[in-house]
C-alpha cells in the first residue's frame, strides 16, 4: 500500500537541485531509509541515467516503495531492498557511486548513523562518490530555529534515542572513516544538506 509523506512534495525540488550538483552523471545511487518511496520515484525520473536503488528497514516502507515503483515508466528504479543502517556490514550492495539519506539521522538511534558512515565508507571507496544527508541539524555558531527546537523535543518525547544531531558530530564521525564534509547547502524549512567524500 502506498504511503504518503507530505514533506516530500515540499522538499523534493530543492533536494534535486543539490543532487544535480553532487551526483555523478551515471552509476548506482543507493538511497538509505527511502521511506514511502516518493523521493525514489521522483529522483529516478529526474535522473534517468542513474540507477536508483531504494532501501529501507521497514516492511511497510518496502511495500510502499514497490507500489510507487510499479507506476514508474523508466527502467532505472530498482526493486527496493531491505537494509538496516544499524547493521553496517550486512548490506545488500557491495559498491555504490553515491549514497543519499533523507530525514533518517534524527529519526533513528545514533547507532544507525554510525552504521551509515561505516557502510558508506566501504561502499563508496572505489568510486569516491558522495554521501549526501538531508534534514534538520544543530550547528555550532548557527542559531537553531525555534521550530527545529520544538521538533527536537517532540522527537525525543516519542523516542529518547531520536533527536536532532550536531553537524559537528557527523564531521567527527566522517573523519573516523576517512571522509570529510565537502559541501553544505541551506535549504527551505530550516533544513540543510551535508555532503561527505573520501579524503
Amino acid at each position: 500500500m502506498k504511503q504518503h509523506a507530505p514533506a516530500t512534495l515540499r522538499n523534493r525540488e530543492p533536494i534535486a537541485e543539490v543532487l544535480t550538483s553532487e551526483l555523478p552523471g551515471s552509476g548506482t545511487v543507493l538511497e538509505i531509509a527511502a521511506g514511502t518511496g516518493e523521493h525514489a520515484v521522483f529522483f529516478a525520473e529526474r535522473f534517468p541515467a542513474i540507477h536508483w536503488q531504494p532501501t529501507d528497514p521497514s516492511p511497510e516502507a518496502l511495500a510502499s516503495i514497490a507500489d510507487y515503483r510499479a507506476d514508474h515508466a523508466g527502467g532505472n528504479l530498482a526493486a527496493p531492498l531491505l537494509l538496516d543502517a544499524c547493521a553496517p556490514v550486512s548490506w545488500p550492495l557491495a559498491q555504490a557511486d553515491a549514497i543519499v539519506c533523507i530525514n533518517m539521522v534524527h529519526i533513528s538511534p545514533w547507532e544507525a548513523t554510525l552504521g551509515l558512515f561505516a557502510g558508506a565508507a566501504r561502499l563508496l571507496a572505489a568510486s569516491g562518490g558522495p554521501l549526501i544527508l538531508y534534514g534538520p541539524y544543530i550547528e555550532k555558531g548557527v542559531e537553531t530555529a525555534p521550530s527545529n527546537l520544538e521538533f527536537d523535543a517532540s522527537l525525543k518525547a516519542r523516542n529518547p534515542l531520536w533527536g536532532l544531531r550536531e553537524a559537528e558530530a557527523l564531521d567527527a564521525l566522517a573523519a573516523q572513516h576517512g571522509m570529510a564534509r565537502s559541501a553544505r547547502y541551506a535549504l527551505p524549512a530550516n533544513n540543510i544538506t551535508l555532503v561527505y567524500r573520501a579524503v
